[in-house]
């Protein structure tokens, strides 16, 4: 069985710790053996990315940018490849995997054009005689925290910035989905970065993540992940005054209206509830709906939720791939559980399945009769689960929308103008569809929450400089 090692100061590095990679559609399949590392590898790899920096941070933008359009360009040339190790390895579809992996090559080749595009300001003084610029200068060492459900597109729009503006990175992905990690770093080992530039170390987040979280000389974390972790994230980050970026949790609401389109509602639904077994923080989970159009809607979209396709990722004709572990399973069973124990109306789904290959295989769930108070409506599940909440107007609707700890998407089906409009300027999130699925972003915009969600800058696009670059300003006497 193949073993891939860390990626340290230029050099593949084996740890002498080995983890198996599972398939999650077929628990017999082991992707490979991916070294783990221990506190003193992640401490050499910061150490490498310190002592690159002198040098990279002065690096000409074109440097940055000819390294960065190498990579997207590689993505972009193998994206069926390495889409089926995602869908391998993750479990989303097979067009998912390589949907997602197409976007990272995209990511990769914007941000080589934002290297040459770093600007800054020369401005007037108020004393005569006084010239002023303002510039934007790298970080630093960047700490990268990747969650496991995007393997490879999140990993790309936290690692390109970074570089783009002229930081190195110590970059550790999920340890459950280490493949793309991988692969996406051999092809970034052959950019014609520096050495120590871009370092990986895989492992556990109580190992690795710790000593990144703690160590002195990185001068900021990216992190993606649960909110209980981004907290503890913060807290270590202020400790020390280091800069943080925060994206969690999410309990997204998509609001139907009366007058909605009901199909293209459904649509909305269901592609933003369980696309990607609903393993997203911008997923629907909370489907409101007025009440002039509820039943049939729920009849709709009962109807059109057990005819989906659950199976092998890989497969042609399937919808729904696995949960990603036996971990998230037992979760999401947990919370059906729950929402039943809670007065919740199991409509459809709700049981684990049984396919011609053993893997983590559940059926699309969808609850109605549901409250806004009721816990499978607060908490984040983070599978294929939605609940919809009856409601009375688009007033009420507003106002169950906005009634969540989080506050990362919010959608809103109507063909009333008025309505849309309002929406959009009422709604408590970061990101709001009209007539659009809550889940499912372009590669060059803003992306982030309010409240529990995000916290620090924007990720992704121009807004990303905010997180990877810090001003300085400078006074010159003429």
């Amino acid at each position: 069985m193949k073993k891939h090692a860390h990626y340290v100061a230029g050099e593949w590095v084996d740890s002498g710790d080995w983890a198996p990679n599972v398939n999650p559609s077929d628990t017999r399949d082991v992707i490979g053996e991916y070294a783990r590392a221990d506190e003193a590898l992640t401490r050499r790899a910061i150490e490498a990315a310190r002592t690159a920096f002198a040098a990279w941070s002065l690096a000409t933008p074109q440097a940055r940018a000819d390294a960065l359009d190498h990579v997207g360009s590689e993505i972009l040339a193998r994206k069926e490849e390495l889409g089926n190790l995602l869908a391998r390895e993750e479990g989303k579809t097979l067009p998912e995997a390589i949907g997602e992996v197409a976007r990272a090559g995209q990511i990769f080749k914007f941000f080589a054009g934002e290297a040459l595009r770093v600007v800054g300001d020369k401005q007037m003084s108020v004393r005569p005689g006084m010239e002023i610029e303002v510039t934007r200068e790298p970080v630093g060492v960047v700490g990268i925290i990747a969650p496991w459900n995007f393997p490879i597109a999140i990993p790309a729009w936290k690692i390109a910035p970074a570089l783009a503006y002229g930081n190195c990175v110590v970059f550790k992905p999920a340890d459950l989905v280490p493949g793309s990690a991988w692969a996406l770093t051999e092809i970034i080992s052959r950019s014609g970065l520096p050495a120590g530039v871009f370092n990986l170390v895989m492992g556990r987040g109580r190992v690795v993540g710790e000593v990144l979280l703690n160590h002195r000389d990185v001068n900021a974390i990216t992190f993606t992940g649960s909110a209980s972790t981004g907290a503890r994230v913060a807290a270590a980050c202020v400790a020390r005054q280091a800069k943080f970026q925060l994206e969690m949790g999410g309990k997204n609401p998509l609001v139907i209206l009366n007058d909605a389109d009901l199909d293209a509602a459904v649509h909305c639904a269901i592609q933003g509830a369980f696309f990607s077994t609903g393993q997203r923080c911008t997923a629907s989970s909370r489907l409101v709906v007025e009440a002039g159009i509820h039943d049939r809607f729920v009849e709709a979209l009962t109807r059109r939720t057990g005819a989906l396709e659950v199976g092998d990722a890989r497969a042609a004709g399937v919808d729904i791939g696995p949960v990603v572990d036996q971990a998230q399973l037992d979760q999401d069973l947990g919370y059906i559980e729950i929402g039943r124990s809670e007065g919740a109306t199991l409509a459809c789904g709700g049981e684990r399945i049984s396919a011609s290959t053993p893997g983590f295989y559940l059926a699309p769930t969808v609850f109605v009769d549901t409250h806004n108070g009721m816990r499978i409506n607060r908490e984040e599940i983070f599978g294929p689960v939605a609940s919809v909440i009856r409601v009375a107007d688009y007033e009420e609707a507003l106002a169950v929308a906005n009634d969540t700890e989080f506050g990362l998407t919010s959608g809103i089906c109507t063909n009333s103008l008025r309505h849309a409009s309002h929406f959009k300027r009422h709604a408590q999130a970061g990101m709001v569809m009209v007539n659009a699925p809550t889940a499912g972003v372009d590669f060059h915009v803003p992306f982030g929450g309010r409240k529990g969600s995000s916290f620090g800058p924007r990720e992704q696009g121009s807004y990303a400089a905010e997180f990877y670059t810090t001003v300085k300003t400078a006074y010159i006497q003429t």
